[in-house]
Order: C-alpha cells, then structure tokens, then sequence
C-alpha cells in the first residue's frame, strides 16, 4: 500500500467522525423492502438568539453512496412543513432515494419539530368548528385565532421556545448537520415546502450549497398563495379535461359548477348524515365554506381533481354519495381544533406582507377557493406578536448555485409562474416541466429520475419538458 494512503487512512481514523456515533439499521419501507442504513443524531438549540436555549436532538438515516465518485450528501427536506424525510424515504419515493445514492451519501433528513426530531405534544384546544351549525368566514378565523393563542400558551407552559421554530433556524440546522456530517457543503434536494427552506438556506449559508434539486417550488413569500392563481390552475384543469370527450361532456365549465354549487349551498345548506364505524350517523351540515376547503385539499395533483370534480357534479344534482365518502375518511364528529408546533410556527413566521394580504383578501371575494387554500393562513396571521420575519425574509434569493426546478402543469398547490417568481432570483437554473404533473410528480415517470441523474452529473438536460399520462376524469381514484 502507498504511503500517501496509509497517510490518508491514518488521518481518517484520528478524525472525529459523525458516521461514528451512527447506528448500523436494517431500514424497512412501508412496502417491506429493507437496505443497511445508518441512523444518526446531532444537537442544536432550539432558538440560537437565547444562550440558556434548550437543545434539541434532531435525527436522520443516511444511505450511503454506491457510485465510484461520490459528491456531497445530498439532504432530503420535505414538505408540509410538518413532513418527515425518513417517513417519507419509507413511501413511495424509495426507489429515488436509492437511485441518488449513485451521486453522494442520501440523507433522510427530520427537520426540527418533525418525526423522530420532534419532542413537542400536539396541542389539542378546546375550540371547535361546529358540524352542524351554519358559521361565517369570520367566525371560523375566530376559532382558529382562539385555538392558537391557546396551543401557544400550553406549549410555551411545556417550556417550548417557539421562537425557535423559524424557517431561519432550520437553515441553519442544515449548517450544523454539514458539519456534523465532515462535509464542505451539502445538495438540497426538496419539495413544496421543503424548497420553501432550500432558498432560505440559499440564501442563509452561501458557499454552504453545492446545488438543489427543487420540484413542486414554494417561494419566500408564498406561504399564503393568491386566489387568482388558484382561479388560473382550475382554468388549466378544463383544459386538460377538455382533451378527454367523455370527461368534456361530464363537465364543460369548471368554474361555472363551482361557483353555482357554492352560491346554493350558501343560501340553503344541506344537512347530512355521515354514517360512522359503530352502525350510527352523526350530522353534517354541508356549507359553501366546507366545499372549498375540500376544493383546497384535493387539487394538488389531477387524480385527486378528478374526485373534486366528481363531488361537485353530484351536489349540483342533490346526490352526496362522493361527498359522504370523503367525510368518512377525514371528519371525526365534533372533533376540537388540534394544532402542530412546528407547522404553525413555521407558517405564521414566514408570514404574509401587508401589500400581499390587502391583495389575497380582495381576489378572495370572488375566487374559487376563496380563503381557503392555505387554512389556517392567513386567517391566523399576527395572532402570535412579533413572530412574523419580515418582508425581507421574504424577497428571492440571489445566487449562482446549480439548481434544478420540476414543475408539474396541473399542480394545485405551487403553480408555473408562480415556481418561476420564487426562482427569479437565481442566476443558474434548470427548468424542466412536467406536463399533466401535479403536485407530487417525483414518481409520476422515470424520467423525472433521469432529469435529476442528468443534473447531478452536470449534464444538460435532454428536454425542457416531460409528458406523463392524464387519469381518467371520469373515474373516482378513491
């Protein structure tokens, strides 16, 4: 053996190393494939302004590199926020997480207040949004204001730092891991919200990133996205139903039954009774409120769309079939509000402008989904004093780092121009559209794989855009 490796493995084996204090696991995914994996932990203080802070043990599960000339670790963030990236490496984007090990060691990463990092109890108020009672937008924002105030006082009584749960603080819980890890910088690779914490670390840690992997993207200031766009998505929903005859025929104008189904269900709402597991029903009063707050949840990707569509035809025709399978699976009876640490924080921080919200409430009067896309946001906006980051939180970050941009045309949630904006001020970006993609396109084909691989490798990429499959309008995916 030459001596500059004996050297080098000398150095190695006197180096303090993070892979050290790792746990050897045999990782196991919901669909029962299992790989050796390494699970790990480091410290960081819950708020880093105050130094009598708390610390905090956050986790992730690295799979190691298998390609011969391994880059850096690439950190998986996910979404929500609230997700957790070891949960969702055990879903089924496993087979990506495995493909990426080829460029680096891939880390399933929980960000504070998540997952196997989270050590905060779900707050659960005594607030409650009644079933079967009739109540006004600002009623509804009331409750949640009320529920709010009340988690931030029980968690503040269990000596959580809320503080701390800035989108801030964790880009800079990504420094602490880069070096937990023995690495010069890091590969972003998110998605929804997660990218929303990619370019505030972009911004936070320069020369910390060696490039980003962002899809489905959330800018600075889109935490709370604009009725109009919304309106725009349900415009290119026709569309693509239009390309679908029988789907055409089901539903010719989107918008039309939306606002007609929401106009009569806000002059004479319907009460319903949902049946429940033990044989009996509960009551349900069905409102134009609870019609765009299903609109909200379902439009993130176009199979999901295709049952919205579906509940809104049959209540235009007096028929609650969809509608009650749908209560089945996401109403518990006279449930009170319940409230994540994390995901509240994180939202009411990164906030809404003034400018912005004057123009969300006024395209709210006569959009579609009208308040409700990012419930409880901005209904709770401010409710938390002196949380909100500030505008200048909120403005594109402006960098050179590599970074790859995957957005789907038909996404309910982060919309094209809307990806493009929150980029805007990036200098070195690939975009590839996936068309028919909605929200969740990471597995939606293969080469959505192979663009990524073609990054990493500094490749260009071999199209500007992929074409999936649309499902079939006029089927119900659940």
């Amino acid at each position: 053996m030459s001596r500059p490796i004996l050297m080098l493995i000398a150095i190695l084996l006197f180096l303090p190393s993070a892979f050290a204090q790792e746990t050897e696991i045999s990782f196991t995914t919901g669909s029962g494939e299992t790989v050796t994996a390494y699970e790990g932990r480091f410290e960081v203080p819950e708020n880093r302004t105050d130094p009598d802070s708390r610390m905090l043990s956050l986790a992730y599960v690295r799979f190691p590199a298998t390609g011969d000339n391994p880059g850096s670790p690439i950190v998986y963030l996910s979404g929500g926020p609230g997700g957790s990236g070891i949960g969702t490496a055990r879903g089924r984007r496993f087979p990506l997480f495995m493909a990426m090990r080829e460029f680096g060691d891939v880390i399933a990463f929980d960000q504070r207040g998540t997952g196997a990092s989270n050590d905060i109890e779900r707050c659960v108020s005594s607030q409650s949004v009644p079933d079967a009672e009739a109540i006004e937008d600002a009623e509804y924002a009331a409750l949640y204001r009320d529920a709010a105030e009340e988690c931030r006082i029980f968690w503040e009584g269990q000596g959580v730092d809320l503080r701390g749960y800035t989108t801030v603080e964790s880009a800079r819980d990504l420094s602490d891991l880069r070096r937990h890890l023995g690495a010069d910088q890091v590969t972003l690779w998110g998605i929804s919200y997660g990218t929303h914490l990619a370019l505030a670390t972009i911004r936070e840690l320069p020369g910390e990133i060696d490039r980003a992997i962002l899809a489905s993207v959330e800018g600075l200031d889109q935490t709370v996205k604009l009725p109009s766009r919304t309106d725009a998505y349900f415009a290119r929903l026709q569309a693509a139903v239009n390309t679908q005859p029988e789907a055409a025929a089901a539903y010719p104008d989107i918008a039309g039954l939306m606002r007609r189904v929401q106009a009569r269900l806000e002059a004479e709402p319907v009460l319903l009774d949902v049946p429940l597991e033990d044989g009996t029903t509960a009551p349900f009063l069905l409102q134009r409120r609870l019609m765009q707050q299903a609109a909200s949840m379902l439009i993130a990707d176009p199979e999901s769309a295709a049952f919205l569509l579906a509940i809104y035809a049959t209540v235009d025709q007096g028929e609650y079939g969809p509608t009650l399978a749908l209560l089945q699976r996401i109403h518990t009876p006279n449930e009170t509000i319940g409230l994540s640490a994390m995901s509240t924080a994180m939202d009411l921080s990164s906030g809404i402008s003034d400018e912005r919200l004057a123009r969300f409430e006024a395209e709210a009067e006569t959009g579609l989904v009208g308040l409700y896309l990012n419930a409880p946001m901005p209904q709770i906006r401010g409710v938390w004093d002196g949380f909100d980051l500030g505008d200048e939180f909120r403005q594109p970050p402006v960098s050179d780092v590599p970074v790859l941009v995957l957005t789907g045309t038909l996404d309910g949630r982060t919309y094209p121009d809307v990806q493009a904006e929150a980029v805007s001020g990036l200098t070195n970006v690939t975009h590839v559209t996936v068309v028919n993609a909605g929200h969740n396109l990471f597995m939606t084909t293969p080469e959505v794989g192979e663009a990524m691989a073609r990054f990493m490798r500094g490749e260009p990429a071999a199209a500007d855009t992929i074409t999936v499959d649309l499902p079939d309008f006029t089927s119900l995916p659940f």
